[in-house]
Parts: structure tokens; sequence; C-alpha cells
């Protein structure tokens, strides 16, 4: 049986213009919540070690965790990150309990 697909959230804020903030969403499959972030961040550190070095950001990891891109000037902040099963939101079942959405 596959993982389950999480959904990592990580508030992120622009290091130049306070007051500006959001998130950075990364998905995968994952054995634990813990895992999911760890993986978020391995991918993130990737990302950034890459756009560093003018290279491609790379994505596709044999696991299916990647990033699609780099955004400079934002900083992530990692211990408010949160990670859970991921829900998607054009499906008739939701991933925490298999009810019907309606």
């Amino acid at each position: 049986m596959p993982l389950p697909y999480f959904e990592v959230d990580v508030p992120m804020h622009r290091t130049d213009q306070p007051g500006l903030s959001g998130a950075h969403v990364f998905t995968g499959r994952a054995d634990s919540r813990s895992d999911a972030v760890r993986i978020a961040h391995e991918v993130y550190d990737a990302a950034h070690t890459a756009a560093a070095a003018g290279l491609a950001i790379p994505h596709g990891r044999p696991d299916g965790w990647g990033a699609c891109g780099y955004r400079p000037g934002w900083e992530l902040d990692w211990p408010a990150a949160t990670a859970d099963r991921w829900s998607n939101p054009y499906s008739w079942t939701r991933a925490d309990d298999g009810d019907c959405e309606l």
C-alpha cells in the first residue's frame, strides 16, 4: 500500500518588506507528519542550493517530492511548519476519514 499523501504548509515572510507574508506549500508521500516536514525541508534546501549556484531547480525526486521554483528574498519559518494528510478539494472523498463531501 502506498504511503499517505501529505501537505506541508510553511509560513514565510519577505526579508526586505516587513509585513509581507504568506505560506509555501509542499506536497508528497511520507510515513508521518514529521517525516513530511523533514522531506519538504530537504527539497527546499536543494532548491535554494541550486538557485544560488545558478543551476536548474531539481524536482521530481524518486519519492515524488520536488520544488517547482525558488523565491529569493523570502524566509521560511520551518519551526512553525505544519503538516497533515492532504485532502484534494476536487475529490468526492476526504483523505482523513473517507466520508463524502457535499
